[in-house]
């Protein structure tokens, strides 16, 4: 092993180990971050951006749409389209509980669905993943809302 080799795998080390001395201030800064990314994510059905939706899928996205799960993310974009296509937001989301693998690279996003008038209709649930220093959704599944009780 020659001397710059070696140097550089210490390096590597050192820079490893430094930029993981404070996890949870780490941590806490990622989950800001999906925070920041989920709200992004929902303000592009509030302002009818369907180019924008796509740009926060993953190529191997996920989505419990419809009949059967929705692989990829020309499959997703397609089926979403219809949700973009009206002049009104059908729905809105946003984020209540938000968590972050301490490695930083998979983080968990959920939290309620409303209607236009903002009346619960359901919860969403999804999985991103940080892709080339970009937060992506590759897994989302939706669920209604339990009734309320008599």
């Amino acid at each position: 092993m020659t001397a710059k080799r070696l140097a550089l795998i210490l390096a590597a080390f050192t820079i490893a180990g430094c930029s993981s001395t404070s996890p949870q201030a780490s941590t806490a800064s990622l989950r800001q971050q999906v925070v920041e990314t989920e709200r992004a994510f929902s303000l592009t059905m509030a302002t009818r951006d369907y180019t924008a939706f796509i740009s926060f899928l993953s190529k191997e996205a996920v989505f419990f749409s419809g009949p059967r799960p929705l692989r990829g993310s020309a499959a997703v974009a397609a089926w979403w389209k219809r949700y973009y296509e009206g002049p009104a937001a059908p729905f809105s989301w946003e984020p209540k509980e938000v968590e972050v693998l301490d490695s930083g690279t998979l983080a968990l996003s959920s939290g309620p669905v409303r209607d236009p008038a903002g009346t619960l209709v359901g919860t969403f649930t999804s999985i991103w993943r940080l892709e080339n220093g970009r937060w992506r959704i590759v897994f989302d599944k939706g669920n209604e809302a339990c009734p309320k009780a008599p």
